[in-house]
């Protein structure tokens, strides 16, 4: 299991795949639950901690690049993407890695480049349809 310790005083400040935006990610508790707590601007977002370790996973099985595919939770998610998986009923968790109703997407652009900053994956950083697969 991946040692997830950033605080809110100390976030991991990390870029989208493209680099067009900044955002931190911290690690919380909620409701008994480790969280990742997305801030983007004014926007917060919460996903499920167990999102690292179980994506990682993911992307040693694929043995390939994945493509990220990132999309709002209003928005389908494109088949085979990181972003779908993130929301599959098939998951380890069965369903959303998004805790936050609302803003649950977005899974396939703010979680891929905290793998990378783990140290977990690598990441492609072009202006469109980027992808990533495991270390």
């Amino acid at each position: 299991m991946t040692k997830l310790t950033r605080t809110k005083e100390d976030p991991w400040k990390l870029e989208t795949p493209p680099g067009t935006s900044e955002y931190t990610l911290h690690v919380d508790q909620k409701d008994g639950k480790q969280v990742l707590v997305c801030t983007v601007g004014k926007t917060v977002l919460l996903y499920d901690a167990r999102c690292v370790d179980d994506l990682h996973a993911m992307l040693k099985a694929a043995r390939d690049w994945v493509e990220l595919g990132g999309a709002d939770e209003q928005k389908p998610a494109k088949e085979g993407t990181v972003e779908a998986w993130g929301r599959s009923p098939k998951n380890p968790i069965g369903g959303w890695y998004g805790l936050k109703k609302g803003f649950r997407g977005r899974f396939g652009v703010y979680i891929p480049p905290l793998l990378e900053a783990l140290g977990l994956c690598e990441l492609e950083h072009n202006p469109k349809n980027n992808r990533m697969r495991a270390k």
